[in-house]
């Protein structure tokens, strides 16, 4: 119990002193403390033998004093901690390179795709707490919004921030996959994974889909791609002038998914393809790649104090009623 023990109020600590000053005065009151009897001789009370209550009506007052020494301890507030220690955890490196063009404002999903992507990838980055996770955002081009990270707190923020007018509009897939790759190049996980989530065909950037892709192979990173978009049309927001001033209208715009180049990738990479074309699908989708297998990393945690007062409190509590039983029946006094 004593072990990793530590106090919150280590000065009440002193108040143990107090103990020295009561046992002597103990002793010296147990000599002084002597009855008087008029009697013509004591012989034979010098020569009756010494029953066990003698030797044992001290334990009065020892139970007391362990009582109060326990009741001191408890007023300094014991706690069981354990500092820094690092860990080996299950988890995977995971990197979400998530595509932000104007077209992912489409309201096929609700309330529209962004944003939809956007709570899916929280709740799976929430429930996955030892992983090590990053974000990349790409349009036009790419960039990392957030470094491979076990902070939870720190990557959610960032997810929440993000919005579709952030960077160059266009959509650069293999510019946001090299980037993702690059992220998780150096990585010493067994496990390295891009969840590359976008919905149209590449149109912008400097570095081919495929290219990327066989970069990610290289590097033993498997790519699973997500296809975001309705079967058909969607209807997009966009901003017209009228008499009333700006106003925003929408219209229906033929979904155009390069799943082809898409498929390679996840072939390529020995990863896996997807289709999401509702709220409900993309949930699915991310449950089955959160069934991924895991790799050990470590964890550094730091584990929280808990107070440790109530065997010391108990243990009190025993020896004070110990000591008054035994005060008011086995060694009780007549004045």
């Amino acid at each position: 119990m004593l072990e990793g023990l530590t106090f919150k109020n280590p000065e009440l600590l002193h108040i143990l002193w107090v103990l020295i000053p009561m046992t002597i005065w103990y002793i010296f009151r147990q000599k002084k403390n002597t009855a008087s009897i008029q009697v013509s001789t004591t012989a034979p009370v010098f020569k009756a033998p010494l029953t066990i209550r003698h030797y044992l009506r001290h334990l009065v007052y020892v139970c007391f004093v362990i009582a109060l020494a326990f009741f001191v301890v408890v007023l300094a507030r014991p706690q069981s901690s354990k500092n820094w220690e690092t860990s080996e955890t299950e988890g995977i490196d995971i990197v979400v390179a998530l595509d932000i063009s104007s077209s992912m404002l489409a309201q096929d999903f609700q309330p529209d795709r962004l944003e939809a992507a956007k709570n899916v990838a929280m709740e799976f980055i929430s429930g996955r707490e030892y992983d090590r996770m990053g974000l990349v955002v790409f349009a036009g081009e790419a960039f990392t919004q957030c470094p491979l990270t076990t902070d939870r707190a720190v990557l959610l923020n960032l997810f929440k921030d993000i919005h579709s007018n952030m960077i160059e509009d266009g959509t650069a897939i293999g510019n946001g996959l090299a980037t993702a790759v690059a992220r998780l190049k150096d990585s010493e996980a067994v496990s390295r994974v891009v969840i590359l989530l976008t919905d149209g065909e590449n149109n912008r950037g400097e570095v081919a889909p495929v290219t990327a892709a066989e970069i990610a192979k290289t590097f033993g990173i498997r790519v699973y791609t997500v296809g975001v978009g309705s079967i058909g049309t969607a209807p997009y927001p966009f901003r017209v002038q009228t008499p009333f001033g700006e106003q925003v209208q929408l219209r229906d715009m033929e979904v155009k998914i390069d799943e082809e180049t898409l498929q390679k990738i996840s072939a390529l990479t020995d990863g896996k393809y997807f289709r999401a074309t509702s709220n409900s699908k993309l949930e699915e989708i991310y449950k089955e790649i959160d069934a991924l297998e895991k790799s050990k990393i470590e964890v550094r945690e730091f584990s929280r104090k808990s107070e440790e007062f109530m065997p010391f409190a108990l243990l009190g509590a025993l020896f004070l009623i110990v000591s008054l039983f035994l005060r008011i029946t086995v060694f009780r006094t007549i004045p």
